[in-house]
C-alpha cells in the first residue's frame, strides 16, 4: 500500500495546486484561529503610531513588540488573547492604551492535500476543526473505482494540541517513508462509526487508493481487468463481471493463479465453478492481482457437428446463475 502511494505522497510535498478550497468558516469552541510559527501579526495603538508594529511568529512561537527587550509569546493564543497581552505590556508606558492585534497573513498552517480516487483531486486551507469524512465530502466523495480504504499521512505534529490522539501517531514499520500514517475503512466512515473519522489537521495528506485488480481470462465473454470492491470479490462475481463463461469453458478445473512473496512461482488454486454455482462448495474470495483462467473443455461430437452445419465457432455464452 505503502510503495503504491509513494509518488503522489512526493507529488503533494512538491507540487502546489493553483487554487486553494476552503472548508467553511464555523464556530470553534469560541476561541477562533490560535496564532502558530510563520504568521504575521498586526498591532496598532491608537493615537501612539511609535507603538505600531508588523513582526513576523518566530520558530519559538514568540513576537517582538516595540520597546519591550523580551519577546512576547503568541503561539497558541486567539487574536483577543495577543491583543490582551500587548496592551497589559503598553500599559506600563500608557495610560489606558487602545490596541489592536491582528493576524494579517496565516502562513502557520499548511493546506491539506486529497489525492487518489476522489472527485475532484485539490487542497484545503482548514479555518476549523474539520473531519475526514467532511474533507472527503467536500473533495465530491469517492469514484466507483476506490479500494474502500482511506490512508491519511501526517506530516507534522500539531500545533496547539489539536485532535484527540494527534500526538499518538507513530510511523509503522513497513513504511519507509519516515511519516506517520493510518488506514481508514470507507465503510466504516459511512457507518458513522466515530473511530473511521479521524480529524483532519494542517498539512495532512489524504489518499484514497484505488481498488486492486485482478484478471480473468480464457473462455470468458469479456476477458480482462476487474477490480476489487469494498466488501471482496468472490469467484462466481468476478466471472459475472466478465459476462459470464462461453459454452466451451471447463467449469470443473476453474484455475487460480495467486503469486506468493518471496516465491518463483504463484500458488495454483482449483476451483469447482459447477459445484460452487449450485451451492454445494464455498465461493472463493479474490486476493488482489489474482489471474482467474477458465480452460477449454474438450470438444463434444454434438460441437464439431454444430461447426460444421453453421460455420461458425460455438461460442456461445452461459450466464452465470
Amino acid at each position: 500500500m505503502i510503495r503504491g502511494v509513494l509518488p503522489i505522497i512526493v507529488a503533494a510535498f512538491v507540487l502546489a495546486l493553483n487554487t486553494l478550497g476552503q472548508v467553511p468558516a464555523a464556530d470553534d469552541g469560541g476561541r477562533g484561529y490560535l496564532i502558530g510559527p510563520g504568521d504575521e501579526i498586526t498591532g496598532k495603538v491608537l493615537g501612539e503610531p511609535q507603538f505600531d508594529f508588523v513582526t513576523t511568529v518566530d520558530e519559538n512561537g514568540t513576537i517582538e513588540v516595540p520597546f519591550f527587550e523580551k519577546p512576547v509569546v503568541a503561539k497558541c493564543l486567539s487574536e483577543r488573547d495577543l491583543r490582551i497581552e500587548v496592551t497589559k505590556l503598553l500599559g506600563r508606558y500608557l495610560k489606558n492604551p487602545q490596541a489592536s492585534v491582528r493576524v494579517t497573513k496565516r502562513d502557520s498552517r499548511p493546506p491539506v492535500s486529497v489525492y487518489g480516487e476522489v472527485r475532484t483531486q485539490q487542497q484545503f486551507s482548514l479555518t476549523r476543526r474539520a473531519y475526514l469524512l467532511e474533507v472527503l465530502s467536500t473533495a465530491g466523495g469517492v469514484t466507483d473505482n476506490s479500494g474502500g480504504v482511506v490512508q491519511v499521512f501526517r506530516t507534522r505534529p500539531p500545533i496547539c494540541g489539536a485532535g484527540n490522539d494527534a500526538n499518538d501517531w507513530k510511523t509503522e514499520a513497513n513504511n519507509d517513508l519516515g511519516v506517520p500514517s493510518r488506514i481508514y475503512s470507507l465503510a466504516n466512515l459511512r457507518q458513522g462509526k466515530d473511530e473511521a473519522n479521524p480529524e483532519i489537521l494542517p498539512g495532512d495528506i489524504i489518499i484514497v487508493p484505488k481498488a486492486a485488480p485482478v484478471y480473468v481470462t480464457g473462455e470468458v465473454v469479456k476477458p480482462g481487468e476487474m477490480n476489487i470492491p469494498e466488501g471482496g470479490l468472490p469467484l462466481t462475481q468476478a466471472i459475472a463481471m466478465a459476462s459470464g463463461i462461453t459454452r466451451e469453458a471447463k467449469t470443473k478445473n476453474v484455475k487460480i493463479y495467486r503469486r506468493k512473496i518471496g516465491a518463483a512461482q504463484p500458488e495454483i488454486i482449483a476451483a469447482n465453478y459447477e459445484q460452487i454455482r449450485r451451492g454445494e462448495a464455498k465461493d472463493i474470495l479474490l486476493e488482489p492481482f489474482d489471474i482467474v483462467e477458465v480452460d477449454k473443455a474438450p470438444k463434444k461430437f454434438t460441437d464439431y457437428l454444430l461447426e460444421f452445419v453453421t460455420g461458425v465457432p460455438n461460442r456461445i455464452p452461459i450466464r452465470p446463475l
